[in-house]
C-alpha cells in the first residue's frame, strides 16, 4: 500500500486540510492502513466525518488501498520545510512496540 495514493485523495475532499497515512499496529495483521486528518473546521471531527472520508476514498480507489480507520489532529506535524512528519505521528501509534511487517 502506498500512502500518498490515499492522501491524495483525501485531502482532495472539502473538509480535510491535511492528511497523513500511516500503518498502525494490528493484532491480525501485524499492520493496517490507518489516516490521520486535520479538518479545516475542527468542529466537524467525529464519526459522521470519519464515515464520508471513507466512503469518499472507497469511491476512488479499491477497498484495499483505503484506510481501516481514520482520527483527527486540529494540526499535522510539519518540518521547517513543510514536510509531513509522519514519525511523530506514528510513533504515538507504535509506542515502543516493532513493526511485524518485514
Amino acid at each position: 500500500i502506498y500512502p500518498q495514493e490515499a492522501e491524495n485523495i483525501l485531502v482532495m475532499h472539502p473538509s480535510v486540510a491535511d492528511v497523513a497515512v500511516i500503518g498502525v499496529p494490528n493484532e491480525d495483521f501485524g499492520e493496517e492502513v490507518k489516516a490521520v486528518v486535520q479538518p479545516i473546521e475542527w468542529s466537524d471531527a467525529g464519526p459522521a466525518l470519519e464515515a464520508e472520508l471513507m466512503e469518499f476514498c472507497k469511491e476512488h480507489l479499491s477497498a484495499i488501498k483505503c484506510p481501516r480507520s481514520i482520527d483527527f489532529q486540529e494540526e499535522l506535524p510539519r518540518h521547517p520545510t513543510g514536510k509531513l512528519y509522519k514519525r511523530l505521528i506514528r510513533d504515538r501509534y507504535w509506542g515502543n512496540k516493532d513493526s511485524k511487517i518485514v
